[in-house]
């Protein structure tokens, strides 16, 4: 029904106007994007780094100058040409199904063939039955299928939207549910929990139980993998900021259009940039609490506004109409996300929430406000001619008519 670009941020716009839309995107610009790409790169640097540093952890410095190095690298390529693009994503899928193949086939050798299943012998030794904890404990878990909506960061750009969206989630979800979930079955026959959860990379650990010497195959696979999801992560989330841009809810600049690649240049090098900041904390635990709450905060918010859309429009075209059941389900989990965690991490979710609460006056005396003040427009009107001169960029309208 709403086929723009901006996944989350255009839903809550369409069901419940500006402010929510804005709540969002300034959520997405302080902690959802720059927070999720910061832990993958974190993921990569410590795949990475952890042959060269051996038995100990690679040092807090060495990650964060890695991490930043990916990012970077990346952003540039983002931004350079859009075949390099889609080339190195094939590239890193394929490293990325080659990896897990691995991991699968060895855990099902191991467990067939060896008889062992050490992670499953005390499966909830040391655990416990605190609803809190528990809903913490899936924000890590969901973590890793945080990807399943960022194709509709990019929608303008996917041709026949309403078939290929449907065949894509239809396709990659259930493929990779089972895959991604027979990985860690494979690490739990493997390993033990105690063996995970001290690990900064559990597959290289998990290599050094069963390839001794041909470790160094997992590690490199993994990191590639890794970096493939940094990678598809910079390309769809930077369409947000353009979008939020182009809306009117960030500066001009960063709805710029490059004219020479095709790319938009301003909004992919501020996420970039933003991302490098996240770098300063390296608990990676900390922070997907943060983005996993904020994010599910407004996931359930934008499945209530596909209710309430229901509800307020029900005649409007719908080329994709599920059964009720599935949202309503969908947003009853994601309500436990959200409250739950306030009583196990208050201090975090107290922050994030003071963070959202931020956007309301910069929403009402930057966006809404009519007679905004002129150093404002001014600084908005220098930064937009400065990005266009730089990058050889013009906005999106102007754009379609040169091309």
């Amino acid at each position: 029904m709403i086929n723009s670009s901006g996944g989350d941020y255009a839903y809550l716009g369409e069901a419940y106007g500006p402010l929510p839309a804005f709540l969002y995107l300034w959520a997405a610009l302080l902690i959802i994007i720059p927070v999720s790409n910061a832990i993958i790169a974190l993921a990569f640097a410590n795949y990475i780094l952890q042959p060269i540093w051996g038995a100990c952890s690679p040092s807090d410095s060495a990650v964060r100058l890695v991490a930043a190095f990916a990012v970077g690298v990346l952003a540039y390529i983002n931004c350079c040409n859009m075949r390099w693009v889609a080339k190195l994503q094939t590239v890193f899928m394929a490293a990325k199904v080659i990896a897990l193949g691995l991991v699968i086939s060895t855990g099902c050798i191991a467990y067939f063939i060896q008889g062992e299943s050490r992670g499953f012998q005390k499966p909830f030794e040391n655990t416990t039955t605190d609803s809190s904890l528990i809903a913490l404990s899936f924000y890590s878990g969901l973590f890793s299928f945080a990807g399943w909506n960022c194709l509709n960061f990019v929608a303008e750009e996917v041709r026949e939207p309403h078939k290929n969206l449907p065949r894509a989630i239809f396709i990659s979800m259930p493929i990779i549910t089972i895959v991604y979930v027979m990985t860690n079955v494979a690490y739990l026959i493997v390993l033990t929990p105690e063996e995970i959860l001290n690990s900064s990379a559990v597959a290289v650990t998990f290599g050094d139980h069963v390839y001794s010497s041909f470790t160094w195959v997992i590690q490199v696979l993994v990191a590639i993998s890794a970096l493939g999801t940094l990678h598809s992560s910079i390309f769809s989330s930077s369409r947000i900021f353009f979008v939020g841009a182009r809306n009117g809810h960030l500066p001009g600049a960063i709805a710029l259009i490059s004219i020479g690649n095709l790319t938009p240049i301003p909004s992919i090098l501020f996420m970039g940039g933003l991302s490098m900041i996240m770098l300063v904390v390296t608990d990676v635990y900390v922070l997907i609490n943060y983005t996993s709450f904020v994010e599910a905060t407004f996931v359930a918010a934008a499945v209530g506004g596909l209710l309430w859309l229901r509800r307020k429009r029900p005649d409007v075209p719908r080329p994709i109409k599920v059964n009720l059941v599935y949202p309503i389900a969908f947003f009853v989990v994601s309500i436990f996300l959200v409250c739950f965690p306030v009583f196990s991490s208050p201090m975090e979710v107290v922050t994030a929430i003071g963070i959202i609460v931020t956007a309301i006056p910069v929403f009402y005396f930057c966006i809404a406000r009519k007679s905004k003040p002129k150093w404002i427009s001014s600084a908005s009107s220098k930064c937009t001619v400065l990005c266009q001169k730089v990058f050889l960029a013009v906005p999106e309208s102007i754009g379609e008519k040169t091309f």
